[in-house]
């Protein structure tokens, strides 16, 4: 007898599931959504924010009905029984419930508490939790003093504290550092790998999903195509190109005029060139940039190229010109922007910024990179003027920020990670509440409304809560507020954290756009590749400099790699670990 064939822990077929707003307005969070997950393998769901990964997990938990279609898990059909699936799995969801006034131990002990495991079983347990997620030595350690990337190691470990059957896992690497990121990967592979289990991953970072065994690419709560990364991939073969940048120009300035040019479905800088993904590869011969044709070659396609050219097929796409200013920068060419010398930030006894110095000239684009829990936010905080600085010399848009704070805000511009604008308040609300929030009056607030409206295509939104606008349009109000007072300076903490590849190639075409016009740009980011957009680049860790320089000298701290250049990611972690294994080896022993 034909042995039957094994049951896959996780059968989707044509789900679908609506949501209603406030407002009565319906949303599709899931369409006709089917996939499975094989035994003891890794499935990513790849989109951007709004894609349904969220509510397909949430399904998948037993945490919701479908409103249309068929799930089973681990045998069971959800729907009639999510106890049972819930008694079985392990779920992490984006904001895990970590105990921020408990230890780690303590944390741990309360998860296994809730899941019944026992002495015995924790006995059997623990040592291996500990030893996976290397927080052994952080026992005692209050989980609201974890770094980020702990903090998401932790949450795992409380997840798998009763062995489950199938691990569900909501973007654990959203608003985690490189090397982190790493780690945690490193934790899950070994699961899949050597223990068997079946784990399925919703992620917005398309260089995870090369990982998996199988990937579902989803937007607007559809698939667009499912298969494993070699299959997603190959849907780019032939298509893709390195530009060579011509002389004197940025690699940013190219990848911006690109990127609106017809024919060109993305275009992003790597390593000083300019990568492209074309419509068709008979297109490679005429890309011209002024009077002459670019130098190219080509490049091999990868899961990123290939998403690309399924997203671009439904996405929304402006081919705009990018943005312009009313007035350019005041600040002079090659002025001095931003000034710190020896900064010190203390909390008591820990000292968050460690004699930090450096300098950003008018016009640059500088990146304030590190690790979870280097010191970049206070840095940032502090050059903003919304925290003083407890020794050394800050000085912003030439104003001393220990004497005069309100003076250098008049000329700072700031977009924070997450959306901070008012959800309730409309579009033209919002514009109009910070346009009086920097002084603008009359007909210059009527102007400069009407300027952000008509530069970030709001107008269709005006009347719409800003809390219900598309992901990429929330950007665009954000930038919009930001820019109404047209700063000197502006400042990018985490702005693209959440977008899709599109908005974030739109939105680094504006900020090129703004740095031609003598804007100064100041980023914090944990997408590396965006750094590849920098004129300068600082590595902090521990509150200390690490390294400083081009983008082309920071990656020249990382070797090359089977066969590659270093990435930027690469350079990165390199830089990282060199700083800390030579602090391990300075500590004492004991």
């Amino acid at each position: 007898m034909t042995p039957a064939a094994p049951v896959s822990p996780v059968t989707a077929r044509t789900l679908h599931k609506t949501f209603r707003r406030a407002t009565g307005e319906t949303v599709k969070a899931l369409d006709d959504v089917s996939f499975e997950a094989r035994e003891g393998t890794l499935t990513a769901l790849v989109g951007p924010d709004g894609a349904g990964k969220t509510t397909l997990l949430r399904l998948i938990a037993g945490l919701m009905k479908p409103d249309e279609g068929m799930l089973d898990v681990l045998g069971i059909t959800v729907a009639d029984d999510p106890q049972a699936v819930q008694d079985r799995i392990g779920y992490m969801p984006q904001k895990f419930g970590l105990y921020e006034d408990l230890s780690v131990q303590e944390n741990l002990d309360l998860y296994a508490d809730l899941h019944g495991v026992g002495a015995d079983q924790r006995k059997q347990i623990y040592p291996r939790l500990f030893e996976m997620t290397q927080l052994g030595r952080f026992r005692e350690r209050l989980a609201g003093k974890l770094s980020g990337g702990m903090k998401q190691k932790l949450g795992l470990a409380c997840t798998l504290v009763r062995a489950p059957e199938l691990l569900l896992l909501d973007e654990p690497t959203v608003g985690v550092d490189p090397l982190s990121r790493r780690e945690l990967w490193a934790i899950v592979l070994k699961l899949v790998h050597e223990d068997g289990l079946t784990v399925i991953v919703s992620t917005s970072y398309l260089d995870e999903a090369e990982l998996c065994d199988h990937a579902v690419v989803m937007h607007a709560g559809k698939v667009l195509a499912q298969g494993t990364p070699s299959e997603i991939t190959a849907k780019a073969e032939g298509r893709t190109f390195i530009i060579e940048t011509p002389k004197g120009m940025p690699a940013r300035s190219l990848q911006a005029r690109l990127f609106q040019q017809d024919g060109v479905i993305d275009a992003v800088p790597e390593a000083g060139q300019v990568r492209v993904v074309l419509a068709a590869a008979s297109e490679a011969d005429a890309l011209p940039l002024g009077d002459g044709t670019l130098q190219h070659h080509r490049a091999p396609a990868r899961f990123e190229d290939g998403f690309m050219v399924l997203f671009a097929a439904v996405a929304e796409r402006t081919r705009t010109s990018t943005m312009t200013l009313d007035q350019p920068s005041s600040q002079g060419s090659g002025a001095m922007a931003v000034e710190v010398q020896d900064l010190v930030r203390t909390f008591g006894d820990f000292t968050a910024v460690d004699h930090v110095s450096f300098q950003v000239r008018s016009g640059e684009i500088y990146g304030l990179l590190g690790p979870n829990g280097a010191g970049k936010s206070t840095t940032f905080r502090m050059l903003c003027g919304l925290l003083p600085a407890s020794h050394g010399t800050l000085r912003v848009a030439g104003a001393d920020l220990r004497t005069s704070r309100a003076e250098a805000r008049r000329r700072l511009g700031y977009v924070a990670q997450k959306f901070s604008l008012y959800g309730q308040l409309s579009v033209d609300e919002n514009l109009d509440f910070f346009a009086s929030a920097y002084g603008l009056r009359g007909r210059r607030k009527a102007d400069r409304i009407a300027w952000a409206k008509q530069q970030f295509e709001l107008d269709a939104f005006s009347r719409l809560p800003s809390g219900q606008l598309p992901g990429g349009f929330k950007q665009r109000l954000a930038m919009g507020t930001a820019l109404l007072h047209e700063p000197d300076i502006l400042f990018l903490d985490e702005a693209t954290s959440g977008a899709d590849p599109i908005a974030r190639r739109e939105f680094w075409g504006r900020i090129t756009a703004l740095s031609e016009q003598g804007v100064t740009v100041i980023v914090t980011t944990h997408f590396m590749e965006e750094a590849e957009y920098c004129d300068r680049i600082i590595i902090l860790d521990a509150g200390r400099s690490l390294a400083e320089g081009t983008p082309a000298e920071i990656r020249a701290h990382a070797a090359a790699q089977d066969g590659r250049q270093p990435t930027m990611e690469d350079a990165f972690i390199a830089i990282v670990e060199t700083s800390r294994d030579g602090r391990a080896q300075q500590r004492p022993a004991g």
